[in-house]
């Protein structure tokens, strides 16, 4: 059961959703600490983990630090970067009788000028590409019998891949598909070269 407190998110952009002359106005970096902290935690944890055996031969120490890192990412973007650069939020809750209930929010229509667009492009491009290197790391520990190291790996890919997957739903709905969302996203580039093609004299 799925319980959500959503309004209109047209001021979040994903995938280039926005248009030219909104691009335009909202290109500025408006928070330009979130938006460092927003990369910098994901990025020094997936660094920490492929410079590790290089630079230290203590396997706790490196373990510890990227799980801080980790979790210092997760925190960040769940509860500041993604209110602060795309107007976005959810979080899990266990009621009463035991029922998960995945809550939804978004900025009002009404503060459009709150949300840059670089901002934007930032937030979803460092939340979709680090989960990607977690996935290859987690295959390449296996592959390469690493095997004390595929718990950090693991966890790596769990907690970004939660925040990815929170704010996707969130971006797109509680009830809508990511097939929903990958056939409108297609949709309006067709429609876009289509016109492209049709002003060309």
């Amino acid at each position: 059961m799925v319980n959500m407190l959503r309004q209109d998110s047209q001021d979040a952009p994903l995938f280039g959703e926005d248009d030219g002359d909104i691009r335009q106005r909202k290109s500025k970096i408006r928070h330009p600490l979130a938006s460092f902290f927003h990369l910098f935690f994901r990025t020094s944890a997936i660094l920490v983990y492929l410079l590790c055996d290089i630079f230290s031969s203590r396997f706790i120490a490196c373990m510890v630090t990227i799980i801080l890192l980790l979790s210092c990412d997760f925190w960040t973007v769940k509860n500041v970067s993604g209110r602060l650069l795309v107007g976005l939020r959810w979080w899990n809750q266990v009621d009463e009788d035991g029922k998960s209930h995945w809550v939804f929010e978004s900025r009002k229509t009404h503060s459009l000028n709150a949300t840059s667009g670089a901002e934007s492009r930032i937030f979803w491009l460092g939340l979709i590409v680090c989960p990607i290197f977690w996935i290859v790391f987690v295959f390449s520990t296996i592959f390469s019998f690493k095997i004390k190291w595929l718990a950090v790996v693991i966890m790596g890919l769990v907690l970004q891949w939660a925040n990815l997957y929170g704010y996707v739903r969130c971006k797109v709905g509680g009830k809508s598909s990511l097939r929903n969302m990958a056939k409108n996203y297609l949709g309006v580039q067709l429609f876009k070269q289509a016109m492209k093609k049709s002003e060309e004299p």
